[in-house]
């Protein structure tokens, strides 16, 4: 086997380990989220909207690739120009919800390396819904 195929059988086995705790939800699609904390709004984005949320990315080894918080800045985009794995997570959550997402390859960046991002890569997206436009 090789290493691709070895992280990627790696990346799949964390997200089925995941999927044995109880605090860890499943969406049909495959993507897995535990909720931190519930926030107070009601509304949800759309497909179209336009987000803002500060959000730290890692890699199921815990290296970190992106920091908003850090930064001391966050980040607004319109939902759908990021990856599809983000789209849908995003679209589930209310203002003021703080999130753990756990987004499949195929959700995320897939087959290809993109900067710091290995193929076949889980990542894992801390995410809190502050905005939506």
């Amino acid at each position: 086997m090789g290493r691709k195929e070895e992280y990627k059988l790696q990346n799949e086995q964390f997200m089925q380990t995941l999927r044995t705790e109880a605090d860890v939800h499943e969406l049909p699609c495959g993507i897995l989220y535990k909720v931190l904390e519930e926030g107070p709004g009601a509304a949800t984005p759309r497909s179209n909207s336009v987000v803002s949320v500060h959000y730290k990315g890692t890699l199921i080894n815990g290296r970190e690739f992106d920091n908003s918080w850090k930064r001391n800045c966050p980040e607004a985009f319109r939902l759908n120009e990021v990856i599809e794995g983000w789209q849908i997570a995003l679209q589930k959550m209310r203002v003021g919800d703080h999130w753990i997402v756990y987004i499949p390859y195929n959700m995320g960046y897939g087959t290809r390396t993109s900067g710091p991002i290995p193929a076949f890569s889980t990542l894992i997206f801390e995410v809190q819904l502050l905005g939506i436009a």
